[in-house]
C-alpha cells in the first residue's frame, strides 16, 4: 500500500550511514507496511472508522480549548477600544502590549513542549490552562502601562507551550495522510475564535458601569472563566497516547501503533535528527522564518482590526458584528486548502499560493482603508492567512520524532511568533507617525508576500539538494530509489 507521505519524508529528511543500509532499512519497512496492508482486519473501511472514532473523542475538546487559549489571547484586541481611552495609551504602546505576550511565549515554549513530552500532554496542557486562565483574569487589574506589559508579558509564559503542544500530541494520534485535514479542523477555532470574540466582547463592552466595573474589565473576566473550568475537563478527557486507549478496541490499537511506529521508522530510516540537533537544524530554521512573516501578517489584522472597523464610525457592537466577517470568511481558506493539500498530498504549492492570496488582500485593505471594500479585502487576506496553516504544520513531522519533533514543532512556533509581538508593534508605532492604518496593511502584506518567496525559494533549494545528494549516493536496485514528492 502506497502511504502518502513517504516520498516527501525521504526527501526532506537528512540521511546517515551508508545508502545501502538506508536502502535495506526501506526495503524491510516497506514489507512489514505491505503485510500490515494485507491484514484482513485492517480494511480501509476499518482504517476510516478508526480515525472517525479518534476524531470524535478528542478534535472537539481540543478545538473548544484552543477557541478559548485564542480568545484570551486576543481579547485585549477589543478591550482597547475603550481601555486605551480610559487609561491613556496610545497606539504604540498598545501595540507593544499586545505583541510583548510573544516575547514570554518565545521564551519558554521549548522547555514547556519538552516537559509535555515526557510527563504528557493531559497533566501538562491542563496546567497550562489553568495558569493562564488566572492571568488572564487579572488583566482586569490592568492600571497603566507598567502592569499592561507586565500581565501581557506573563500570559505569554502562561499560555507557552500550548499550540505546540497540541500539534505534537496529535502528530502521536493521527498517521500524516490525515494531518493537513486534523490541523485545519484545528485551525478553525481560530477564525471562529475572533468572531465570537468580536460578537462577545462588543456586547460584553455594553456592561461598563456595572458592580463599578468598566466593560474592558468585564470582558478580561467573563472570558477568563473558560479556560479555568475547560483544564479539569482536559483532566478527565484526553488521553496521552494511543496504547492507553481503553475507548479504542484491541485492533485498533494495533493498527494505529503500527502504522505511526513505521511512519517514525521510516522517518528515521533517513536520518534520525536529535533533540539538540532539531534545534539549529537548517530545515527546522527554514520553516521557522517561514511561519514569522506569516505571523506578523496574521496579528497585525487581529490586535488592530476592530479598530480598523471601528473607524467606519460604527457602536462597539456593530463594530464586533462587522469585525467577525473577516474571520468567518477565513474558515473557507482553512477547509478549502486543507482538503486540498492532502487530496493531492502537496504541500508546498499551497503554503506559496496562500501567502500570496493573505499579501493580495492586505494591499486592498490598505489601498480601501476606511471604507467597506477594505472589509471586504481583509476578508481576502484571512482565507489566505488561514489557508498557509494546514499545509504548513504537517512539514515538521515528515522528519522529526519523538523529543526532537517537541523540540522542533516548538522553535517553529516560538520563532514564529516572535511575529506576533513585531507585528502589533510596528503596526502601532506607523499608526501614531502616519495617523493611519493605511501603510501598517501595505507592510503586513509585505510580509505575507516575503512568507511566499521563502517558500518558494527556500523548498525549491533545499528539495534540490537532497534529491542531488539522493542521486550521489543511491545504490543500484529497486528497493532503494527515492524521489523528491508529497512537499514539491
Amino acid at each position: 500500500m502506497r502511504h502518502p507521505e513517504h516520498d516527501t519524508a525521504l526527501s526532506l529528511a537528512g540521511r546517515d550511514g551508508s545508502a545501502r543500509l538506508q536502502g535495506d532499512r526501506i526495503t524491510i519497512l516497506n514489507m512489514t507496511m505491505s503485510a500490515n496492508a494485507m491484514d484482513p482486519r485492517f480494511r480501509p473501511e476499518f482504517q476510516r472508522r478508526t480515525i472517525l472514532k479518534i476524531s470524535w473523542r478528542l478534535l472537539p475538546l481540543i478545538v473548544v480549548s484552543y477557541l478559548v487559549a485564542y480568545i484570551d489571547r486576543a481579547n485585549v484586541a477589543f478591550a482597547a477600544l475603550t481601555m486605551n481611552r480610559d487609561l491613556g495609551f496610545s497606539a504604540y504602546l498598545y501595540g507593544w502590549g499586545a505583541g510583548i505576550f510573544f516575547l514570554g511565549y518565545a521564551l519558554f515554549e521549548v522547555p514547556s513542549n519538552v516537559i509535555l513530552e515526557r510527563v504528557g500532554a493531559r497533566r501538562w496542557i491542563a496546567r497550562i490552562m489553568i495558569t493562564w486562565g488566572i492571568i488572564s483574569g487579572l488583566m482586569a487589574a490592568v492600571t497603566g502601562p507598567i502592569s499592561f506589559l507586565t500581565l501581557r508579558f506573563l500570559l505569554g509564559v502562561a499560555e507557552a507551550g500550548f499550540f505546540p503542544g497540541i500539534i505534537f500530541y496529535l502528530s502521536t494520534w493521527y498517521p500524516a495522510a490525515y494531518r493537513a485535514r486534523v490541523i485545519s479542523t484545528l485551525f478553525i477555532a481560530v477564525p471562529v475564535a475572533n468572531a465570537a470574540a468580536s460578537i462577545l466582547s462588543g456586547a460584553i463592552l455594553e456592561m461598563d458601569g456595572i458592580w463599578g466595573l468598566h466593560g474592558w474589565q468585564w470582558v478580561f473576566i467573563l472570558e477568563a472563566i473558560p479556560a479555568v473550568l475547560l483544564a479539569f475537563v482536559v483532566l478527565r478527557l484526553l488521553t496521552d497516547r494511543p496504547g492507553i486507549a481503553t475507548w479504542l478496541s484491541a485492533d485498533q490499537r494495533e493498527w494505529l501503533e503500527s502504522e505511526l511506529q513505521a511512519e517514525k521508522t521510516r522517518v528515521e530510516a533517513a536520518g534520525r535528527v536529535t533533540l539538540l540537533r532539531a534545534l539549529t537544524d537548517r530545515r527546522v530554521l527554514m520553516l521557522s522564518m517561514i511561519y514569522f512573516t506569516s505571523v506578523i501578517a496574521s496579528y497585525g489584522i487581529t490586535f488592530f482590526l476592530p479598530q480598523i472597523v471601528k473607524g467606519l464610525g460604527h457602536s462597539n457592537y456593530v463594530t464586533g458584528l462587522l469585525t467577525a466577517i473577516p474571520y468567518v470568511i477565513g474558515v473557507i481558506g482553512l477547509v478549502l486548502w486543507g482538503h486540498s493539500s492532502d487530496r493531492r498530498n502537496e504541500r508546498r504549492w499551497h503554503l506559496v499560493v496562500a501567502s500570496t492570496v493573505a499579501a493580495a488582500g492586505l494591499a486592498g485593505a490598505a489601498w480601501f482603508t476606511g471604507s467597506y471594500c477594505g472589509l471586504v479585502a481583509m476578508s481576502v487576506a484571512t482565507v489566505g492567512i488561514y489557508g498557509s496553516r494546514p499545509p504548513f504544520w504537517p512539514l515538521p513531522s515528515m522528519f522529526l520524532t519523538g523529543a526532537a519533533a517537541a523540540a522542533g514543532i516548538a522553535l517553529i512556533n516560538s520563532i514564529g511568533n516572535l511575529g506576533g509581538y513585531f507585528g502589533p508593534f510596528i503596526v502601532g508605532w506607523i499608526k501614531d507617525g502616519t495617523k493611519s492604518f493605511e501603510m501598517g496593511l501595505y507592510f503586513l502584506a509585505s510580509c505575507a508576500f516575503a512568507s511566499a518567496v521563502i517558500t518558494y525559494f527556500a523548498t525549491r533549494a533545499l528539495l534540490r539538494t537532497k534529491q542531488g545528494q539522493a542521486d550521489s549516493r543511491q545504490p543500484s536496485g529497486n528497493g532503494s530509489r527515492l524521489k523528491a514528492g508529497g512537499a514539491r
